[in-house]
């Protein structure tokens, strides 16, 4: 399951509670355009203002409307005491496999860090995948880190921030990490308008929030990108650059739920407060670009 598209789908709100209908037609909708995974409860999931409770429920409506598609769900937690019951309760929901980000309010040095993997991989019976992500976490991995952390049993895959746009640098920057780690942990790629590139240039899993909502269109990139056609797969995400800027100036989270919003695939608002989707011209902006990319 670490290879091709994994989608990441909102998880919406509705009166300050998880819309579970609504969160349950996204995942169905995953399921149905054939993506390779599924991961519950990453950063395009708000994972990180839910509590354990609607978590653990979030979790099994994923299991339970993916159908045949592998789960991994998110278990990122401040304490690694919660992160071990998060942990726990993925594998008995059926999960496929856990995303885990080194959450925190200090700043964690590496071998806090480090110790939090190894303390979790411990305890686990499914993959895990490494997430790194600085733009939330403001914890940046060393590629030494990445090592030592993919030798780590169960580690299946590592999550890296957005590659360079130049086909050479990125390249060149997903060798330098591929020399480190063993050869089963696959190095996936995530900032969507990177995806191309990197694919492109040796990733192998595609950690997609567009994939999360348009799973055809991410689905055509990520095939192209796979069979080696680089022009199609360049062309395909140039497409979306106007996408690209406004993920770039608001985050991919706030403009993806907007988009939910506006097509009817989540209510309005349906981000956990204080967060707020597009407002006012940005909005209107968001609007007219959908329709003119006519989203499948």
């Amino acid at each position: 399951m670490f290879t091709g598209l994994s989608a990441f789908p909102l998880t919406p709100l509705r009166g300050g509670a998880v819309d579970e209908a609504a969160f349950a037609r996204l995942v169905e909708r995953l399921a149905a355009a054939g993506v390779d995974s599924v991961c519950a409860l990453g950063s395009t999931g708000n994972y990180a203002y839910l509590d354990l409770v609607e978590r653990k429920r979030v979790a099994r409506l994923a299991v339970r409307h993916a159908g045949d598609v592998p789960v991994m769900v998110g278990i990122g937690a401040l304490r690694t005491r919660d992160v071990l019951d998060l942990a726990d309760d993925a594998q008995r929901a059926g999960a496929r496999a856990v995303l885990l980000s080194p959450m925190s309010y200090q700043k964690l040095s590496d071998e806090e860090v480090f110790g939090l993997y190894q303390t979790v991989t411990q305890s686990l019976s499914i993959p895990l995948v490494v997430y790194d992500n600085p733009g939330t976490t403001h914890f940046e991995f060393s590629d030494a880190l990445h090592g030592r952390i993919a030798r780590l049993p169960q580690v299946a895959s590592i999550k890296i921030p957005p590659v360079s746009p130049d086909s050479a640098s990125a390249a060149a920057r997903i060798a330098r990490l591929r020399a480190l780690v063993p050869a089963h942990v696959s190095i996936g790629i995530s900032g969507d308008a990177a995806a191309a590139t990197a694919l492109l240039a040796g990733c192998t899993v595609w950690y997609s929030v567009i994939g999360g909502l348009f799973p055809v269109t991410a689905l055509e990139i990520a095939r192209a990108a796979q069979s080696g056609d680089t022009a199609l797969a360049h062309r395909l995400s140039g497409r979306l650059e106007p996408l690209w800027a406004l993920f770039r100036q608001h985050g991919s989270l706030r403009v993806i739920a907007t988009a939910a919003e506006l097509l009817g695939h989540a209510p309005t608002p349906c981000l956990p407060p204080p967060l707020r989707a597009l407002q006012g011209e940005d909005r209107q902006r968001l609007a007219m670009l959908l329709a003119e990319l006519q989203f499948d």
